[in-house]
């Protein structure tokens, strides 16, 4: 630990704030980018009735048979 002092107390909690602060404001920028990239890949589809689509279904808990 050379050049680096120990924090402790009130200073602690107020640089992990900052830290947290930033990490947060890092994550929401990484998310309005790949928002955007994600957009730019994204198309509308419209369906009428009687046209046959593919159905992903999850079960909510457990297997179930349909």
């Amino acid at each position: 630990m050379v050049g680096e002092r120990v924090i402790e107390g009130p200073e602690m909690i107020e640089v992990t704030n900052e830290k947290v602060s930033v990490a947060k404001e890092k994550l929401k920028e990484a998310r309005t980018c790949q928002k955007s990239y994600a957009d730019t890949h994204r198309r509308s589809i419209e369906f009428q009735p009687g046209d046959r689509v593919f159905l992903k279904v999850s079960p909510a808990c457990g297997v179930r048979s349909f």
